[in-house]
């Protein structure tokens, strides 16, 4: 009887004694001790480690842009301090928004390319991401001439 071996396929990468690491998990890469780091191997860890990072890194990103929006209105007199209280709301909602439908996205892609791979994923991969993703953010905020 023939194996075949091109539709063979492992039904879980994960070492045996794999436990989920918990949020964030992060670890000093450089030199790190056998056992310190920590991965990811499932699809629903990996969006979930990339959905939170990026909710984070979205949301003090737009906190700080809020709190500049507000000191400049302190030279506006009382009349702009009535409606001043809903620039960090607006904000908060938008990057809610934007963070959920950014880190769902990348998310989704990173647990489909590692996984397609059979590689494991270090907890920092997301972190990174959610950096990728607010770095674009802020990039696409500036209108180039002739750009895309």
């Amino acid at each position: 009887m023939a194996v075949d071996h091109a539709n063979t396929r492992l039904s879980n990468p994960a070492p045996l004694d794999y436990a989920t690491p918990p949020f964030p998990s992060l670890y000093w890469p450089y030199k790190a001790k056998p056992g310190v780091a920590n991965y990811l191997y499932y699809s629903f860890d990996i969006w979930r480690h990339t959905l939170l990072w990026t909710l984070i890194v979205y949301a003090v990103f737009h906190l700080t842009v809020a709190a500049w929006a507000v000191l400049m209105q302190l030279g506006k007199g009382k009349n702009a301090w009535k409606y001043v209280w809903a620039i960090p709301m607006v904000y908060i909602l938008l990057a809610g928004i934007e963070a959920l439908l950014a880190g769902s996205i990348v998310g989704l892609i990173l647990a489909a390319v590692y996984n397609a791979g059979y590689f494991r994923m270090s907890t920092w991969i997301p972190f990174i991401w959610s950096l990728i993703n607010v770095l674009v953010l802020i990039l696409s905020s500036f209108s180039i001439q002739g750009g895309l």
